[in-house]
């Protein structure tokens, strides 16, 4: 029964992995479908949402199996709870690349300001290095690369103010800007966004590995 019970924990383990990458590949795509405004692609992003909803579901599930059937303690305890709240912050993150995938189709055909889309370009560029860096620190249970990588939401923050401002400037220049700056500004948000639950989750490797619950950059929240 030990032996059933530690492959368990180790299939939840790889699953979640698997969610992430899932995850991350989504938001990839969804900002590149709307910097070169591929409605095809963005589609893709939002037809694939449906697995990652099931895996959090299939997640949540055999989370609490384990936690009422085998009642786990101390660190084992610790895994089974970091992966069903992390989960849920990833299929949080998997929904807002939806959104922006949905911003790509409407913003096809309106008027376009290349500065803005390369900035988002680099915004997303910066949350994927996020994404990836979570999954790492979650693997390898380090809460100090959680820690650390935490710290990079202060710059998605100031990046995304920055698009923000550029966004209504070019709305009081140009009227015929609106709706397509309006989705600028929503697409950078969302990648805000993504970058929030990115930090909720190292808040949880943090607990995982020293059963303390933290807020990190309280501040900038």
């Amino acid at each position: 029964m030990r032996k059933v019970y530690e492959e368990d924990l180790e299939n939840l383990h790889v699953h979640f992995s698997e969610m992430g990458m899932m995850v991350n590949e989504a938001v990839y795509k969804s900002v590149k479908a709307f910097t070169n405004h591929d409605k095809e692609l963005a589609q893709q992003v939002i037809d694939n949402d449906i697995m990652i909803n099931a895996r959090e579901t299939e997640l949540e599930k055999k989370c609490f199996e384990l936690i009422a059937l085998q009642q786990p303690v101390t660190s084992d305890l610790r895994k089974i709870v970091t992966v069903m709240k992390a989960s849920a912050d990833l299929e949080r993150m998997g929904d807002h690349a939806v959104s922006v995938a949905k911003a790509a189709i409407r913003v096809k055909g309106t008027k376009r300001v290349p500065k803005i889309e390369a900035d988002i370009a680099e915004l997303s560029e910066k949350v994927k290095v996020m994404v990836e860096g979570v999954l790492e620190a979650y693997i390898k249970e380090d809460a100090n690369k959680a820690k650390n990588l935490s710290t990079a939401i202060n710059d998605i923050d100031q990046d995304f103010y920055g698009i923000y401002q550029q966004c209504i400037d070019e709305m009081k220049a140009d009227p015929e800007l609106i709706l397509g700056a309006t989705d600028y500004m929503l697409a950078a948000r969302y990648l805000k966004r993504i970058g929030d639950y990115v930090t909720n989750i190292c808040e949880w490797i943090v607990y995982l590995k020293t059963g303390k619950v933290v807020e990190l950059n309280t501040s900038k929240r």
